[in-house]
């Protein structure tokens, strides 16, 4: 099924809008990235404020997101609650045929009166999430796991004999990152 048939909610009926701003609100949770089969969050709370500016010959998108979505940490695996904020802005014009192509412009064919941001907000959200996710409690060392204690113990430790065996020809490298500074 057709995600935009799922995402109802999620249409925008612009033609019988007058011309200016018009104001709409989402609440979204883990339901909405479940449909696109998405299964990276455990939990999510995310608003979205839409605005709309309706203008004689074409109109203009804002979506602003703010929230959480609940993940694993990739160092450790423990679930945390991660904050997204993120906006998308989006040109709207009417031409022969619907054309998505452009990630700021969106073509729809003339006589459409509504259009569905859904695919849109998935993709903008999605993208919110930072690409190397680590719970906060290891940045700060407040998380105490069994797998940090496993990497503590498996990390490599540095002796002193280590720096005197070097190879001297790696040495003559090393010294060029030195001499930039």
């Amino acid at each position: 099924m057709d995600t935009t048939m799922r995402h109802k909610e999620f249409t925008i009926p612009f033609s019988g809008l007058k011309l200016g701003k018009h104001h709409f609100e989402f609440q979204i949770d883990n339901a909405f990235f479940e449909s696109f089969d998405y299964d990276e969050f455990n939990a999510a709370s995310i608003k979205l404020d839409v605005v709309l500016e309706k203008m004689s010959t074409m109109m203009e998108l804002e979506i602003r997101s703010s929230g959480w979505v609940n993940l694993a940490c990739d160092i450790t695996n423990e679930p945390y609650d991660q904050s997204i904020s993120s906006t998308l802005e989006l040109v709207i014009k009417f031409g022969e045929e619907y054309n998505d192509e452009d990630d700021e412009i969106l073509v729809l064919p003339h006589g459409e009166h509504q259009f569905n941001i859904s695919q849109y907000v998935y993709e903008m959200l999605v993208l919110a999430v930072p690409t190397k996710r680590v719970h906060p409690g290891v940045a700060d060392g407040s998380l105490k796991s069994e797998a940090l204690k496993k990497l503590e113990e498996l990390q490599p430790r540095e002796t002193k004999g280590d720096k005197e065996n070097t190879d001297p020809r790696w040495d003559a490298l090393k010294n060029l990152l030195t001499d930039k500074k």
